[in-house]
């Protein structure tokens, strides 16, 4: 394979850039009559008849992440960072709609009774931790600093407080042992059904345009709906087993094999220091156990993905980058969203 990327096609007339910011409600039967007009009129094919298969894969481009205001808005280095990628990954879409062939988009998808939320713990006083602030180890449980909150057994092992106990002392040591980021407690965020968990407007407009020009069904991905284990990753929870190491969640193989058969892989997302490395992580994980050469079809949009930083509290940048450098060094390679790209 060698082919070049070539990013000539124009931007839309109705993408405004200035509306990326922005919640709205995408005129789907109007852009659909204007994409098979732009299809005709830039001899746009289907992406039935590419003869190589691309796939733009997009972790949680969600308004919880990336609408200022919103959950948990990842504003990077910049303080504006999700919407400066998503601006840019618009244009990327629009630009290179002949060769992209599908485009996937993973919704990180929660409830409000999960290990992460504070309605999970309580401490003595019954009070719930401070989502974004609080860390939960091994030894906090062990101290009683937080304990499982027992009303919630009823709905997530049918009243059995002891076990839950169990399997979340089991995890946060899991947690640990495997050197993953401790078990942070989130605000209530991509809440099934809430306006958080939706593609961000002008995203899900771009995306909308390619699947009717290149008559390719986007393909969804829902990741974190289990109870009782995070799930940054698209491609696995971060715990698979629970404390009598019986399956608690099961690995994306369906998802592993077909991003291993496309003849590249382009990734953006958010955020650069959870959810997006920790997916590119695990898919280098597989990669390795298949053919580590393979690493060279995967290209990581640089400038459409920001770190998590919470000025005064955390900033992850140093993480991201460190996590962006490895994956260079395994042959993965590192772009930009305007750069015209020669697959190899």
């Amino acid at each position: 394979m060698n082919t070049q990327i070539q990013t000539q096609l124009p931007i839309p007339p109705h993408f405004n850039p200035n509306k990326v910011s922005e919640v709205w409600r995408v005129p789907y039967q109007q852009r659909a009559a204007e994409a098979e007009v732009w299809a005709k009129q830039h001899d746009i094919k289907p992406a039935s008849l590419d003869k190589t298969r691309i796939c733009l894969l997009l972790i949680d481009v969600q308004n919880t992440f990336c609408i200022p205001e919103f959950e948990l808005f990842v504003g990077g280095k910049s303080g504006t960072g999700a919407v400066d990628d998503n601006r840019r990954l618009c244009e990327f879409i629009y630009r290179n709609l002949e060769v992209i062939t599908t485009i996937v988009p993973t919704l990180d998808t929660h409830t409000v009774t999960q290990i992460f939320h504070p309605i999970f713990w309580v401490n003595d006083a019954g009070e719930h931790p401070i989502p974004a602030a609080t860390s939960i180890t091994p030894e906090d449980i062990e101290q009683r600093i937080w304990k499982v909150n027992s009303a919630v057994a009823h709905t997530i092992t049918n009243g059995d407080r002891e076990l839950l106990e169990k399997h979340a002392y089991h995890y946060v040591k899991k947690l640990t042992q495997d050197g993953k980021y401790p078990l942070t407690v989130w605000p209530y965020h991509s809440m099934l059904g809430g306006i958080g968990h939706a593609l961000v407007s002008s995203v899900e407009e771009a995306i909308f345009f390619h699947c009717i020009a290149r008559q390719s069904q986007t393909q969804f991905e829902i990741k974190g709906e289990n109870s009782l284990t995070e799930n940054y990753s698209v491609l696995r929870p971060e715990v698979l087993e629970d404390f009598e190491q019986r399956p608690l969640g099961q690995k994306n193989t369906r998802l592993i094999k077909q991003l291993l058969e496309f003849d590249a892989v382009i990734i953006g997302g958010q955020a650069k220091s959870h959810c997006v490395a920790w997916t590119i992580d695990d898919l280098l994980t597989e990669i390795k156990q298949v053919d580590a050469t393979l690493a060279k079809k995967i290209y990581l949009l640089e400038d459409c993905t920001s770190p998590v930083v919470v000025p005064g509290v955390v900033d992850y940048t140093e993480q991201a980058d460190a996590a962006f450098a490895r994956f260079a060094q395994a042959g993965m390679h590192i772009v930009k969203s305007s750069e015209i790209i020669e697959f190899r």
